[in-house]
Order: C-alpha cells, then sequence, then structure tokens
C-alpha cells in the first residue's frame, strides 16, 4: 500500500524560529518588551517599521538558520509519522538564499531519517503534491490542494479557517 505524503514547513513549525528572534531582541541594547509579551503579541505588532526591519535583516546573515532550536516534540513525532506516511520538508528558501546551506545542515543534525531527496527548498507551496501540509503561514494553506494543518505561532493565532495545532503531539493524535 503506497503511503500519505506530509510536507511539513521548517521554520516555526519544526524550527522555533521565532524564538530565535527573541533571543536576538531580548539581547539587544535596549528590550521594551519581556518574554511573556512576545509570547501574546508578533514582533510585527509590537516593534515600529524600523525595529521590525532591522530585527528582520538578522534572516540574510550566514548562520542564521543553523543554530534554531528545535520545536518540543517534533523528532518524535517526525519518527513516529515516518512508520505512517511518506515526510517531505517544504521549506522557504528563496527569499534567504544564505539560507540553504544552514538550513541543510540542521535537517541533517536534528531529522538525519528524512533523506535528502525529501527536503525541498522552494518558494510557492502551491506546487505541493502531497496529503497534507503542516505550515505555520496561512497563504501557504489557502494555496495548498491537500489539506492545510495550521501549527500555531504568535503570528497566526487570529487565523480561524484552517484546523489548528498547538503541538506535535497533537498532530500525531489526528494523523495518527
Amino acid at each position: 500500500m503506497k503511503k500519505k505524503r506530509i510536507a511539513i514547513d521548517m521554520d516555526d513549525v519544526l524550527a522555533d524560529t521565532n524564538g530565535k528572534f527573541v533571543d536576538i531582541y531580548l539581547a539587544g541594547e535596549a528590550p521594551r518588551y519581556t518574554v511573556d509579551e512576545l509570547k501574546t503579541q508578533s514582533f510585527h505588532e509590537l516593534l515600529d517599521e524600523h525595529e521590525f526591519n532591522a530585527l528582520l535583516q538578522h534572516v540574510y546573515e550566514p548562520g542564521f538558520f543553523r543554530d534554531i532550536r528545535v520545536m518540543p516534540g517534533a523528532q518524535e513525532a517526525i519518527e513516529r509519522l515516518s512508520e505512517r506516511y511518506e515526510i517531505f520538508v517544504a521549506t522557504a528558501a528563496m527569499e534567504f538564499p544564505n539560507s540553504f546551506r544552514d538550513k541543510y545542515d540542521w535537517l541533517a543534525e536534528h531529522f538525519p531519517s528524512i533523506h535528502w531527496r525529501n527536503i525541498i527548498f522552494m518558494g510557492d507551496k502551491s506546487v505541493l503534491n502531497t496529503d497534507y501540509l503542516i505550515d505555520d503561514l496561512p497563504r501557504n494553506l489557502v494555496t495548498f490542494q491537500g489539506e492545510g494543518l495550521l501549527f500555531s505561532a504568535v503570528h497566526n493565532r487570529t487565523n480561524q479557517e484552517f484546523r489548528r495545532f498547538d503541538t506535535w503531539p497533537e498532530i500525531e493524535r489526528y494523523l495518527l
């Protein structure tokens, strides 16, 4: 029997990219917000345009994506899901050219069971041909042809258009 396929976003789904931004922000000269405030509102909402753009510039630096923390429960969930599904990582990389090597090395370190053939660096996720897409950006799920599963993040907390999952164990319960 052919396995169903799951495409999984990397940033803010497998990797705690927002957490890295929080660390960078809090290590800055004069952070105005606490960790608790940063968990309830996005940087886009809290920072003025100049501050936001300055923080965002870090994604263009070599090494930014290499040392991001793994989302809790992601490694264990991927191992169990891979017994029933074919797993792909579909991550945006086209707008951040320095991210290719960092993301590839990060995935090889933290998810060695995902073969390099199943890692997709892309821009437009509407071209994916999988049964499911797990992503934190609703705009990627809108154009996806299969079932979109929204991984909760501070920047998507008000979206009610898609089935929402706060943790990897919740995703496992749904898919297994």
